[in-house]
């Protein structure tokens, strides 16, 4: 892959994890909205929610272009880092715990990520 698509994929997948960060806050909000007013009222008025659906959008146009210009197979897989920044962030935005085991696995990611972002032929 080229540095770009690699910087591209980056950027998609950690704006992709402030989307699950939103979606998050958006139901802390709804779990206290909701006892002072009715669920549908409380849904359709949760800034972060709203937020999040469309970020969510704007990142499918993003995936679509990226896919125009790097095969799915390689791309798809870069998915994997939003495994590792949405925990990360969770942990330090809503005081979520990770233990050792969890930071293996984040180490196994981002080494196979490398691999595949650098190895083989180009696209």
């Amino acid at each position: 892959m080229k540095t770009w698509q690699v910087i591209l994929l980056v950027v998609y997948c950690s704006v992709l994890s402030g989307g699950q960060l939103l979606f998050k806050h958006a139901a802390m909000r709804l779990n206290n909205d909701r006892l002072v007013k009715p669920l549908w009222l409380a849904v359709v008025t949760n800034g972060p929610l709203i937020s999040a659906l469309a970020l969510y959008a704007a990142l499918t146009v993003l995936w679509v272009f990226i896919l125009s210009v790097t095969d799915l197979s390689r791309a798809y897989v870069f998915n994997a880092l939003s495994l590792v920044l949405t925990p990360l962030l969770a942990a330090r935005l809503f005081g979520e715990t990770l233990d050792t085991r969890f930071f293996i696995g984040l180490l196994a990611i981002v080494f196979g990520l490398f691999v595949i972002a650098w190895g083989g032929r180009p696209t």
